[in-house]
Formats: structure tokens, sequence, C-alpha cells
């Protein structure tokens, strides 16, 4: 009990860290697209500097390679409009989107995984149209483009975390991560001269957003990386998801006591958030009976939902 007890402690940290990323996100002043860059070209050059990970890169066929570093240009567009968003809004709006990620994976996950649909599904996707109503609502007209990539940006998590369930016992998380990590960042690198209006993505950061660029890739990425797979050892899926469901909920909270963003949002957009979140933690409690599984997943390349299986 007292592991488990610990474990718990564990994810929550984890999720209270992740919850940081659209924080720092808000303060870091360089552009979405610089920023991405930045965080996936710090990650990956720490992986790399592991020996664990050169031995999984050996042992990794180039067909599962190639798979992982597919999934790497998901991630890199999921955090090129999350964002993105957060830029064109705020935090609070860029957490708020990323919680309609269960919903699109809940429609997305039969399909790419072959398996039958479950009507079950089907509710959490009805429950949340009220509240993304009444968010859309109490958004500024000035954040409602904001908004709307923070949708795309929640359907690019669905995605992504879709195809790496379908391939997460294939290889050493740390290993699959830098994969996708790297590949993202020399995708950004070739995508940058098609998005003139987004920025080069190298651009030199000052003192202030060197250090919290530092911030958001070793201590809302890493770290929790690591802490979460030794939790994962202890802790069932359920209970697991149902921790990090509560990530876009510190990420609102942070972002009321740190940037004081309630007062650019009315009561409508908070109502609207407890709506969503509120289909968002029935889900897992319709899919309890199912076996849990505790096989970790790529927890660097997201900082919210499906950590497992």
């Amino acid at each position: 009990m007292q592991a488990v007890s610990r474990a718990q402690l564990q994810i929550h940290f984890c999720v209270v860290l992740w919850g940081f990323t659209a924080i720092l996100g808000k303060l870091i002043t360089l552009g979405a697209l610089s920023l991405v860059w930045w965080r996936m070209l710090l990650v990956s050059a720490a992986l790399l500097a592991m020996p664990r990970v050169w031995r999984g890169l050996r042992a990794m066929p180039a067909r599962l390679r190639w798979a992982y570093a597919g999934i790497g240009v998901l991630v890199s567009l999921h955090w090129l409009t999350f964002y993105a968003a957060i830029k064109l809004s705020n935090a609070s709006v860029g957490a708020t989107c990323i919680a309609l990620g269960p919903v699109f994976l809940a429609f997305l996950e039969p399909w790419l995984a072959r398996r039958k649909f479950d009507p079950r599904e089907l509710l959490i996707g009805v429950a949340v149209v009220p509240g993304v109503a009444l968010v859309v609502g109490g958004v500024p007209h000035e954040m409602r483009l904001g908004l709307v990539v923070g949708v795309l940006s929640a359907l690019f998590v669905a995605l992504f975390g879709s195809f790496n369930k379908r391939l997460v016992d294939h290889g050493d998380p740390l290993t699959v991560t830098f994969i996708e990590l790297g590949t993202g960042a020399a995708f950004l690198t070739v995508l940058a001269p098609l998005l003139p209006h987004a920025g080069p993505a190298f651009v030199l950061p000052g003192l202030q957003d060197a250090l919290l660029l530092l911030a958001l890739a070793f201590g809302c990425t890493l770290l929790p990386f690591a802490l979460a797979l030794v939790a994962l050892r202890h802790m069932s899926a359920f209970g697991t998801q149902m921790v990090t469901n509560l990530e876009p909920v510190y990420a609102i909270v942070l972002a009321i006591v740190l940037l004081g963003e309630q007062r650019e949002l009315d009561t409508g957009f908070y109502a609207g958030v407890v709506v969503i979140l509120a289909a968002v933690f029935v889900h897992p409690l319709l899919h309890r009976r199912q076996r849990a599984t505790r096989q970790p997943e790529l927890l660097a390349t997201t900082e919210h939902h499906g950590m497992v299986d």
C-alpha cells in the first residue's frame, strides 16, 4: 500500500508538471514553431546521450523506426498547434481544447485499431456538445481562432495516441520517444519555410526564454517521464487515466493563479469546461471492467491522457 500511495503521489506530481507546459508556453516569447522546435531538440539531444537509447536503436527493425518517425510528425503537429492555440488565445483555452482529445480518441481508435465500435463511446461525444457550445460562447471573439487551432491540436493527440497504442509493445519507450521527437524537430525544420508567417524554426532565445525552455524540456518533459515510468509499475491503467485526466484542471487553475486569465473569460467558458471534463471522466468509468494493463506509452510526447493502454 505504501508503494501504491507513493506512485499515486508521483503521478499527481507529473500531471501538475504537465499542467505547467501551457503556462510556460504562454510565458515564452518565442513563436510556437520555434518553441516546439527547441523543446523537441533539447529532449531528443538529452535522450541521445543515454546508452539505453543507442541499444534500442540498434535492436529496432528499420520498418519500425520509420513507423515511429511518422508518428513523430503527428506529435510535432500536435505541439505546434497546441502552442499556437495558446499564443492566439491563452493557456486556459489551450488546455480546455486538449481535454477534447479523449473525445476524438473514442471515435478514431476503433477505426485505426480495427476493432468494433462501442456504442458507449458515442456517449462521450454527445455529452461534450453542450460543453463546447458554452466554451465557444465564453471565449472573446478575438480568441476564437486559437480555440479552433486548439481543437485541431486535440485531433492530432487522438491520432498519434491511437498509432502509439498499436505499436507500444514493439520498442523501448525512451528509444521510441527519441525517434519521435528527433523526427519531429527535423520535420519542423523542413516545414518552417512553408509557413512564412510562423517564422523560422531556429531562433536563438534570450536568457529568460532559454531558462523557460530548459524548464519546459527537462522539468515538464523528461522529469515526469522518468517518474511516471516508475509509478506505473504500481498503478492500474484505470487509476492512471483518471489522474491524468486532471491535467487540464491543473493547467486552468495554474493559469488563473499565475496569469490571472479569469479576467479574460466569462462564467460560460468555465461552465463549459466543467461539462467537457465531466464527460472525459465518465469515459474511463464506462470501460472500467475492461482488462487493465500497466504498459507505459510514450509519456514524453504528450502531457496528458493515454499514458497507458
